[in-house]
């Protein structure tokens, strides 16, 4: 090399080192990150548990602790998936924690007088059958609310939760229903399968599924649609109102799903274990790269964002914050996602 060429190579090395080409570096990754957001929050969840990890490694890095945190994203996650197609539209679903808690209490109930605890495979497959149809009628409810009330998608659903979280209390007169069969919960429950969960699996299968729809399908394509334009997808002869209420049906349908996984994770209705699941869906979907605002989104990225409030909420109980900030926590992640899907938009508009 001439003494030409290493001065020249010296003074890049030396430019590229300042103040501002590390700036422009650093732009750069953001906007990279902020590009494929699903990425980005892969490395944020990666970067907690480091963290965690460090705090109390003794505990958080256990077998034990890993498993809860994959059964209960497996569990939020399927709602999540239903929640991603309802924001795909430019809708939005705060009912799915009610719907859920409502489809288990029926389900258990069914199950109950059925035989309960000593019940059959044929109790439990009615209770499934019967959790996800219940689960439904509320999605078709929100889905007739929204296109045939023209009621906004946020106050129709907020309503609902209510109604759901209600008429479930009143079924069960506010108590947990504890008559689920004990084969739901050793055979799904509790069951594994090469190593990992039974309802781990039975979560990446829905997000497989859900994901292959959403991308490679006709419905998919209808889906975000009409989140980018309804009116322009209404004269391009997509049936908006019909299609509306079939994602709205599927976000009930799905919330049913999760909700006999919860039933064979607890072996009980837990009523009040839900309150958040709404806010928990909305965040895992947006932080993963779903717009808030319809026409963007992603199932891949929704799987990766509902592990990290989940992941959040364990390393805070292993590390022994209050549940308080847990919650304060959750809504603090909500507008992070929020923020980061304007930023994103912004970004796209300027291009």
């Amino acid at each position: 090399m001439s003494l030409l060429d290493h001065e020249t190579s010296v003074g890049e090395a030396i430019a590229n080192r300042t103040p501002s080409a590390l700036r422009d570096r650093t732009s750069r990754l953001a906007q990279s990150l902020l590009a494929r957001p699903s990425m980005g929050m892969l490395v944020i969840l990666l970067l907690m548990v480091v963290l965690f990890s460090v705090l109390r490694p003794d505990a958080f890095l256990g077998a034990y602790n890993f498993r809860s945190i994959a059964l209960s994203a497996a569990v939020i996650g399927v709602a999540a998936v239903g929640q991603t197609y309802v924001l795909a539209t430019g809708g939005i679903d705060l009912s799915v924690g009610s719907v859920l808690v409502f489809g288990t209490v029926v389900s258990a109930k069914v199950m109950g007088a059925m035989g309960g605890i000593g019940a059959g495979w044929g109790a439990v497959i009615v209770g499934v059958l019967v959790c996800v149809a219940a689960s439904a009628v509320w999605g078709l409810v929100n889905g007739l609310i929204v296109t045939c009330l023209r009621v906004p998608a946020l106050i129709a659903t907020l309503g609902t939760l209510g109604m759901a979280l209600g008429a479930a209390q009143i079924l069960s007169s506010g108590l947990d229903i504890r008559t689920v069969p004990s084969v739901m919960t050793t055979y799904i429950g509790y069951e594994n399968f090469a190593g990992i969960p039974l309802l781990v699996l039975i979560f990446l299968l829905v997000a497989v599924v859900g994901g292959l729809v959403l991308w490679q399908t006709v419905y998919g394509v209808r889906t975000k649609a009409i989140g980018s334009n309804a009116q322009a997808a209404l004269r391009s002869g997509v049936p908006v109102r019909r299609h509306l209420i079939s994602v709205y049906v599927l976000s009930g349908a799905l919330a049913g799903v999760a909700g006999a996984m919860s039933l064979a994770q607890f072996s009980t209705t837990t009523i009040g274990g839900h309150t958040s699941d709404n806010l928990t869906t909305i965040a895992g979907a947006v932080l993963g790269g779903t717009s808030l605002f319809g026409g963007v989104a992603t199932v891949f990225g929704t799987v990766i964002g509902t592990f990290v409030p989940v992941t959040l909420q364990s390393g805070f109980t292993i590390v022994g914050i209050q549940p308080f900030w847990q919650t304060f926590a959750v809504g603090a992640v909500l507008v992070l996602a929020v923020f980061i899907d304007q930023v994103r938009r912004g970004n796209q508009n300027r291009r």
